[in-house]
């Protein structure tokens, strides 16, 4: 969430109230007033509009740990993005254009004109070659695909990886409305990533998890607190454009949540208490 200080507690700097924040939350951020912990508080640049901060604020931090921290990939790579119109990947698109690395990306063919505005190249997601269509991209592999998608498909991009490459998973998005125990699929999943990242090929596997490490809340809130000034300061020079697909006020947020799950819109829907 993206909002102003109101007031603070005993042993707070006073400074504070009045400056405009984003925090993480996984609950409580719908909602016209909320009380977090200060050190969870990130300034937002008085240049950035907040409606634009607030998409980058989960996704931000995400895209770019995922892309800085977990593959690690160099300025020349080139890598692969499933469902790269959506919040994340269009994100994790910029920052990797911006790095200087090549993107391929899949989505639905309506969005290919916004992933190639980004400076993507598009593939249809669900075009039945497409391993073989991003194995032709990139003949040699990818330095990292990232994949939120999960379920059988997840076999293609460990293939696809170029020696050396990393596999970052960071959903199932394939199984989440498969019968039965919802954990089954997630725990095959880590499995499976466990396996391939033991393998001795020289490639990785690894599942992102934005609150892994948040038993060290001191050493989490900094590092969330030190990415995310950086995609606010590329927000802020022009160097990331926010994908705002839809401004709702926060007494829609129901049409908001089907909106945002009909997987029609290229960017992140945006609830605002004011409206």
């Amino acid at each position: 969430m993206v909002g102003r200080v109101e007031a603070v507690g005993p042993g707070t700097d006073p400074s504070l109230v009045g400056s405009r924040v984003a925090a993480v939350t996984k609950i409580g951020g719908w909602a016209t007033a909320a009380l977090v912990d200060a050190a969870d508080l990130v300034p937002v640049p008085a240049a950035v509009d907040p409606a634009a901060a607030e998409t980058v604020v989960v996704n931000g931090v995400t895209a770019w740990q995922m892309l800085h921290r977990r593959a690690k990939v160099r300025p020349g790579g080139t890598i692969l993005v499933h469902g790269a119109s959506g919040g994340v990947g269009s994100t994790l698109t910029q920052l990797a254009r911006h790095h200087g690395i090549r993107v391929v990306g899949t989505a639905s063919p309506r969005h290919h004109d916004t992933l190639r505005a980004l400076g993507a190249e598009p593939l249809a997601y669900r075009s039945p070659d497409l391993a073989a269509q991003a194995r032709s991209l990139s003949p040699r592999g990818y330095d990292a695909v990232f994949d939120h998608v999960g379920g059988p498909g997840i076999v293609d991009s460990w293939r696809l990886l170029a020696p050396g490459g990393t596999l970052v998973s960071y959903g199932t998005a394939a199984t989440r409305d498969v019968a039965g125990n919802a954990r089954l699929p997630v725990l095959a999943l880590f499995a499976r990533l466990l396996w391939w990242n033991a393998l001795p090929n020289g490639r990785g596997a690894t599942f992102y998890n934005l609150w892994a490490g948040r038993r060290n809340r001191a050493a989490f809130q900094a590092r969330l607190r030190e990415d995310l000034t950086q995609v606010f300061a590329l927000l802020a020079d022009g160097s990331l454009t926010a994908q705002v697909a839809a401004r709702l006020p926060l007494r829609d947020a129901a049409a908001a949540l089907r909106l945002a799950e009909s997987g029609t819109v290229a960017g992140k829907v945006v609830l605002i208490p004011s409206l």
